[in-house]
């Protein structure tokens, strides 16, 4: 794994939900990331895609297995190695606003990690506070401002530049479109692009919209029911799908021509859940993970 600046190592995250049952949310999960590398990864709710986003960025603790940042377990980080792995990774959140604190200016949003880090203070602290607001589209006299006084697209560019604030190297898109406006959309999925051309950025790209990670994404992931079943470059993905989920997810794409749409047949895929759901006490029964190379550089589970 030569040059990769993020390394997930058999990644599981399993949940307690009651009545002695255990939810396997991440299940023997493995993919890498190369440095200015954006991969996607996509599937249906309750694949586990926020679920190996959170672990990576330490919201989470995992069950098993590893991540690693340069190399270095980041779970096993304290004191000074934890707060410099903050600085280098951030996240960018699904929900404009309920990410943002409804009770602080824009200013203070953005300046709060600025203070944490001790990066800038005074004059200089408010200067870079206004180059992002500009990085990201906006205008210096929206610092003052509150949340609630903007649109949702203008809310998700300030939860951009708070994520810009202290100059991280890797940032977690965690669906930052799906709440948005279709024609506002574009608009930040290509601010996003020309911000990791300008500043060397490694994106983790989490989305259900699945033309917009292929726009957006150099390689891409499928996930189903905690299990990453395909990894393949963008267009190899989109071009020749091998995993029957994958062609299923495919096959749901709208056209934009309603009679080519109508026209269309969906590829049915029936979910079986054994392994997802699993009795404490009884029979550990796990589903393949194991991803076998069957072009170049394109990974399927086996059927």
């Amino acid at each position: 794994m030569d040059n990769n600046f993020i390394e997930v190592i058999n990644l599981k995250k399993h949940f307690n939900i009651g009545d002695n049952t255990i939810l396997r949310a991440v299940d023997d999960v493995s993919f890498s990331i190369k440095k200015g590398e954006t991969f996607g990864l996509v599937g249906e709710s309750g694949s586990g895609k926020t679920t190996v986003g959170r672990t990576i960025m330490g919201l989470y603790t995992p069950t098993s297995g590893k991540v690693l940042l340069n190399g270095v377990d980041i779970h096993s980080l304290k004191g000074k190695g934890k707060k410099e792995f903050r600085r280098k990774v951030q996240m960018i959140f699904q929900d404009p606003y309920g990410s943002l604190d409804p009770r602080m200016t824009v200013e203070d949003i953005i300046g709060e990690g600025i203070d944490i880090f001790n990066i800038y203070k005074g004059a200089k602290r408010k200067e870079r506070i206004y180059e992002l607001l500009e990085l990201v589209g906006l205008n210096r006299e929206h610092a003052a401002r509150f949340p609630h006084e903007f649109s949702g697209g203008q809310r998700q560019r300030i939860g951009i530049a708070r994520a810009l604030a202290i100059e991280p190297e890797f940032i977690v898109c965690d669906e930052p479109i799906s709440a948005l406006d279709v024609s506002i959309q574009a608009q930040v999925i290509n601010l996003l692009i020309k911000l990791q051309k300008e500043l060397q950025l490694t994106y983790l790209f989490i989305a259900h919209d699945l033309s917009m990670v292929k726009h957006i994404s150099d390689r891409v992931g499928v996930m189903y029911l905690g299990k990453l079943v395909e990894v393949a470059k963008a267009e190899d993905l989109y071009r020749n799908p091998i995993h029957s989920y994958t062609k299923s997810l495919l096959s749901a794409i709208p056209l934009p021509d309603p009679k080519l749409e109508k026209e269309k047949s969906r590829i049915k895929f029936e979910k079986d859940y054994t392994g997802y759901f699993d009795k404490k006490g009884e029979a550990d029964i796990s589903r393949p993970s194991q991803l076998v190379e069957v072009e170049k550089d394109h990974f399927v589970v086996l059927e």
